[in-house]
């Protein structure tokens, strides 16, 4: 099977809706998909991720990121979302790091998550990036592993403001 990294099109739109619909039916949580979990219509969810790609029209409060989505391409599903954040507000300095994934339910654990990554932290290198921060939960065993099998270096564990969830951080060296 082959799969592709690419910025979401209104060609896939019915498959953007339909990971929404299977995120939102069992309750997972919505990382990397900048808002699509409060964006139901598709078409409004890929144009505001085209403002987020460009410095200048960014809303306050946020960075310039680029939104993928990860396809299959014998039968055009997407199985996951990655979000690339080009630089660091405070939030994302202290817990979010440069990138946000998810894999929707049906697709988990056959390695999606660890070929997405490594297709994103390329892109990453494009950006100029030489380290990337990524975070997860102290207890997603699936993402850290994930981050592991990529080259993440363990750096430290927070804790979430107005939370009692715990965020494991991890650098990943791109210049090699």
């Amino acid at each position: 099977m082959n799969f592709k990294l690419i910025i979401p099109t209104i060609e896939y739109a019915d498959e953007i809706k339909a990971y929404r619909d299977e995120m939102l039916k069992y309750g997972s949580t919505f990382d990397g998909t900048s808002y699509l979990k409060r964006l139901e219509n598709p078409a409004e969810w890929i144009e505001y991720n085209k403002t987020l790609m460009n410095k200048e029209t960014v809303p306050d409060g946020l960075v310039q990121a680029t939104q993928f989505i990860y396809i299959r391409e014998d039968d055009g599903k997407i199985v996951g979302m990655i979000n690339v954040r080009h630089y660091f507000n405070d939030f994302l300095e202290k817990y979010g790091g440069h990138i946000g994934y998810s894999v929707r339910p049906s697709e988990r654990r056959k390695g999606y998550a660890k070929n997405m990554l490594n297709e994103a932290l390329k892109y990453c290198k494009e950006l100029g990036l030489s380290k990337v921060l990524i975070s997860c939960l102290s207890d997603n065993e699936g993402s850290r592993k994930t981050i592991l099998a990529n080259g993440g270096v363990y750096e430290n564990t927070v804790k979430l403001p107005d939370s009692n969830e715990c965020l494991e951080r991890y650098w990943i060296d791109i210049n090699d």
